[in-house]
C-alpha cells in the first residue's frame, strides 16, 4: 500500500548527550547517531521530548541538527521537533526546519493552553500551510492535557497532503481503529509508546516512534518485520521479551532511564538537564538488572 511519506518503521526519538557540565556533547551526539542507524533506526527525531528539547536553546538545536545530519550522511531520515503551544512559534520553527533541509517535522498538540478541536484544526492548518515539509502530528494527552480526536485527525489528513501521519501516545485502541476508518489509506499511524507498538500494528499502524530503540533497536525492528511478514508468533514472543524493558524505561520521567541505560552501555554520559534529575544508585541497579536480563534472555 502506498503511503504519503516513508519515515520508515522505527523512528528513534534521540536523546541529547550532555557532558558533566550539562552542555551538549556533540561528539557523543555524532557517535550515537551512527550507532542508532546501524542498530535498526530508519529515522531519528532531533530535539523532541526525549531529546530534552524544552531545555535546549535555539542555537543548540541548530548545532545539534547539523551534527546529526553530518553523522547521518543520508543513511536515514532526520526529523526535527517543531512543536509549540504558540501557533506562530510552531510555524516559524517549521519554516526554519525547511530551511535546514530536514526530511520532516513532528509537531505536538498544543500543551498547557488546552485548545478545543477547532483550535487544534486551526493550529495544524497554519503549520501545514507554513511549510512544504511532511508534518507528523504528535498526540500525547498525558503531557498536553487535551486529546486530539480521530475525526479531527481525519479532517486535517484529508485537507492537507503534507500532514502525513500521527504519533499516537495514548493507549486507546478504539481511537486507532477510528483513525484507520476515517483517515485516507496513505496516512500513517505510529505508536508513541514502545509497549503499544504491536497492539497498534494489529490495527494497521506503520511502526513506532521509539525510546527503547536506543538499546533494543534491532529487536524492535525484527518484531515489526516479523509481524508484517506474517510471523505473528515470533513478533509476539519478541514483544513479550522486550515488555519488561519497555516498562522500566518509564520508571522515571523520560529520558532519565534510557540515558542511564546508554551510559551503562558506554555510549554516552549519564546527565540530564534540570528540572530532570538522574536516577539514584538503587534505581540504576533495578533498571540494569531488568535490561541485562532482557538482553541475555
Amino acid at each position: 500500500m502506498a503511503i504519503r511519506y516513508d519515515a520508515g518503521e522505527v523512528i528513534t526519538a534521540m536523546v541529547t548527550p550532555f557532558d558533566k557540565n550539562r552542555e551538549i556533547d556533540y561528539n557523543k551526539a555524532e557517535e550515537l547517531t551512527k550507532y542508532l542507524i546501524s542498530h535498526g533506526s530508519d529515522a531519528v527525531l532531533v530535539a523532541g521530548t526525549t531529546g530534552e528539547g524544552p531545555t535546549l536553546t535555539h542555537e543548540e538545536e541548530i548545532e545539534l541538527l547539523s551534527t546529526v545530519k553530518r553523522a547521518n550522511a543520508n543513511k536515514a531520515k532526520v526529523i526535527m521537533n517543531a512543536g509549540s503551544n504558540c501557533t506562530m512559534t510552531a510555524c516559524r520553527t517549521a519554516k526554519l526546519a525547511q530551511k535546514e533541509d530536514v526530511d520532516a517535522i513532528l509537531s505536538v498538540v498544543p500543551y498547557y493552553n488546552k485548545p478545543n478541536q477547532k483550535g487544534m484544526i486551526e493550529h495544524f492548518s497554519a503549520i501545514a500551510r507554513s511549510t512544504d515539509l511532511p508534518v507528523i502530528i504528535y498526540n500525547i494527552p498525558s503531557r498536553t492535557g487535551v486529546n486530539m480526536l480521530p475525526e479531527t485527525v481525519a479532517k486535517l489528513a484529508k485537507e492537507f497532503d503534507n500532514i502525513v501521519g500521527i504519533k499516537q501516545s495514548c493507549a486507546d485502541m478504539d481511537a486507532v481503529t477510528e483513525m484507520k476508518l476515517l483517515c485516507p489509506e496513505d496516512f500513517s499511524i505510529y505508536s508513541g509508546d514502545d509497549s503499544l507498538t504491536l497492539p497498534m500494528m494489529s490495527l494497521g499502524a506503520r511502526g513506532v516512534v521509539s525510546v527503547a530503540s536506543h538499546i533494543f533497536g534491532a529487536e524492535i525492528k525484527s518484531m515489526i518485520r516479523n509481524y508484517k511478514t506474517g510471523e505473528f508468533l515470533a513478533a509476539l514472543n519478541m514483544h513479550k521479551k522486550l515488555y519488561p524493558a519497555f516498562r522500566k524505561f518509564f520508571m522515571a520521567p523520560n529520558p532519565v532511564p534510557v540515558k542511564a541505560a546508554l551510559a551503562h552501555r558506554g555510549l554516552i554520559e549519564d546527565y540530564v538537564r534540570r528540572p530532570l534529575v538522574e536516577l539514584t544508585g538503587e534505581e540504576k541497579s533495578e533498571l540494569f538488572k531488568v535490561l541485562d536480563s532482557v538482553a541475555t534472555d
